[in-house]
Formats: structure tokens, C-alpha cells, sequence
């Protein structure tokens, strides 16, 4: 087939076709965080063991993935794991509880250059392998998404060591340590290609990188610091023909730069209307998102009216998936993620 014809080829899921920003049948939906803990299934498998070990047994971490996609008629799984699994692989030591926790921040020049190259087959095999397992047996052929932290939010958790609001230290780092911090950043970058890369060869395809903080930096530190980054993993990820997500929490103010990246899709929280998020990115990006995850607690029709908004927002233009503007929470109904989708599904 020519390289025109393998452009215009259409997907076998609307999940990939909406990526491309192709037309579809019907509207797809995915959520974020939906193989976790508000799923009764899952909470009766966390039991039994505790959540490393969960994340690090690919028979396990398949069944996680799997859970929502066996329960609701969702256009795509997503793989269980953690942002922070691809760095116990370069040797950072840390724990969960239940948030990761750095035991030795990141901050100096030596503890950057001793952080070794990360390769996935000797350092995260497990995560490849749940990657084969649940490609075996995904419900209804359901296409995979792969996932990494990107460098800045990375960055956040190894030099703060915990999670907080202001992830002060973190973007204390970036003025006091210019230097060291984009040093850190790129050897973030590397890490992040090379472990995408490696998903996607297991048999992901698409890849999203989760930008969980940089909504704290104002545009001129994000385009210092974090967007270098991420072009540069994006720029490793792009031959490999896979849908591209960048997940940008908080970032309505730096929808502009973004607009630049080489991405198929940016997905975006709740806080902007898509209609302005569609203008500001542009015709050549599509969209995911956004609906607020505490729709899912409101009356039935008070729902499906909130998840109408998003679909006005959005418009029928090609190129949306329906998602939440974060993660489900653990205490949300499982009834309500089955209604949502059910609506979604009927209304493209």
C-alpha cells in the first residue's frame, strides 16, 4: 500500500479513528483511571495483595486492565501501572503510600548522572509483558493505550520526594538550578522514549504521556523547562506511525504553546469549555475530554445533561473522545460509568 493510502486507510475502533480525526460511527469514550479502585472487582483483587506487587505481576496487572472493558462497552483499555514504575527501573527507590514517595529526593548534578539508561526489557519486563497478555484477550478487539509520566511531572515527584499542592521544591528547583533541572528533564525525556517505544513494540497503539503538574508553571517556565521535554520524547515516539495523547492537567493557560506539539490529540480537564479548546489547538489536533469527574455523583439527568454540554462543546467535527477531565474517583457508583457511556454511545 502507498504511504497516501496507509493515511486514509480508516481504523478498525472509533478510538483510533477519532485520534486521526477521522469520522465515526460512534462517539468513543475511555476514562482515565477506569481499571482501579471504585470497581468492586478490583477492590476484591487489591485485597489480596498490596499495589506494587500488583502493578509488577503481568497476570495481575492484565486482569486490572481488563476489568472495566469486560464490565462497560468502553472504546479502548488502558494499561495498569504507575508513572513512577519506569523510574524504580532506573533505581529510584520509593514507596507507595498510597502516593509514590521518593525516599532520596533528585537534586543534585551526581544523583542526575548516576540515575543509569533505562531499558525496558531488562528493567520493566513485566510491564511489556501485561502489554502481550492483554492484547490476547482484550473484549471486543478494544485498541491499548500505553502510558508514561511526562519529564516535568516526573521532575515534580523526584526532587519534592512526595506529592503536595504547590510541588514547591520542584519549581524552586527550575530557578535556583536552572541547569541541573534541564539536564534532569532530558534524561527524563530519553527515559520516557525508550519506554514508549518498547510499549508500543509489546503491542500498545497509542501512547499517552499524563502532564499532571505543569499547569503550576506560568507559559514562559513551561516553555523552558517542561515543552523542551516532551517535544523531545514526542520526537523519538513520532516514527512509530501510534496515535499520540498528551494530557495536559491545569493548562488552559498553555493551550497556545501546546498547539505547536507534534501530537494527534491533547486531553485537557474540565476547567475550559472544549469549543475554546478546539479553537486555540486548531483543526490538526484532536481532543479528549472533559467532563467533571464529580458528574458522575449528580441525579441520572442532571448527568447526562452535563455529558451533553461536553458533546456540544466539543461539536461534530472529527477528532473527539469522550473522557474525564481527570480520574474517576475510587468512590464513584459503577451504575453512573455505565450510564455515561451508554449516552455517550447514542448520542455521536
Amino acid at each position: 500500500m502507498s504511504e497516501r493510502g496507509a493515511e486514509t486507510r480508516v481504523p478498525a475502533s472509533a478510538f483510533l479513528a477519532a485520534c486521526r480525526r477521522q469520522s465515526v460511527a460512534h462517539r468513543p469514550i475511555w476514562i482515565m483511571r477506569q481499571a482501579g479502585r471504585y470497581l468492586p472487582e478490583y477492590r476484591e483483587l487489591r485485597s489480596k495483595v498490596d499495589f506494587e506487587t500488583l502493578t509488577r505481576t503481568p497476570e495481575l496487572a492484565a486482569e486490572v486492565t481488563l476489568q472495566p472493558l469486560r464490565r462497560f462497552e468502553l472504546d479502548a483499555a488502558i494499561l495498569f501501572s504507575d508513572i513512577m514504575t519506569p523510574l524504580q527501573g532506573m533505581g529510584v527507590g520509593l514507596t507507595f503510600e498510597p502516593a509514590p514517595v521518593v525516599r532520596v529526593p533528585v537534586r543534585t548534578r551526581a544523583q542526575i548522572e548516576a540515575l543509569p539508561t533505562l531499558e525496558p526489557a531488562r528493567d520493566v519486563p513485566f510491564v511489556l509483558e501485561t502489554i502481550r497478555l492483554v492484547r490476547r484477550s482484550v473484549p471486543r478487539a478494544a485498541p491499548l493505550i500505553g502510558f508514561a509520566g511526562a519529564p516535568f511531572t516526573l521532575l515534580c515527584y523526584l526532587v519534592c520526594g512526595r506529592p503536595s499542592k504547590e510541588f514547591a521544591p520542584a519549581r524552586t528547583f527550575l530557578f535556583a538550578q536552572p541547569q541541573e533541572a534541564e539536564r534532569l528533564l532530558m534524561r527524563l525525556a530519553d527515559a520516557m522514549a525508550a519506554y514508549l517505544t518498547a510499549q508500543a513494540a509489546a503491542g500498545a497503539q497509542a501512547l499517552m504521556l499524563f502532564e499532571s503538574w505543569a499547569g503550576l508553571l506560568g507559559v514562559r517556565e513551561y516553555t523552558r523547562f517542561a515543552l523542551p521535554a516532551v517535544r523531545h520524547t514526542l520526537a523519538a515516539l513520532k516514527p512509530l506511525g501510534v496515535p499520540l495523547i498528551y494530557y495536559l492537567n491545569q493548562g488552559s493557560a498553555l493551550l497556545r504553546t501546546v498547539a505547536g506539539l507534534e501530537v494527534d490529540v491533547v486531553g485537557v480537564d474540565w476547567r475550559s469549555p472544549l469549543s475554546e479548546v478546539r479553537a486555540l489547538l486548531g483543526p490538526d489536533k484532536a481532543v479528549q475530554g472533559n467532563l467533571d469527574p464529580a458528574a458522575l455523583f449528580a441525579p441520572p439527568e442532571e448527568l447526562t445533561r452535563a455529558a451533553a454540554g461536553v458533546l456540544t462543546e466539543a461539536g461534530n467535527a472529527p477528532g473527539h473522545i469522550f473522557n474525564l477531565g481527570h480520574g474517576i474517583w475510587p468512590d464513584t457508583d459503577p451504575d453512573a460509568v455505565a450510564r455515561l457511556v451508554d449516552f455517550v454511545h447514542e448520542h455521536p
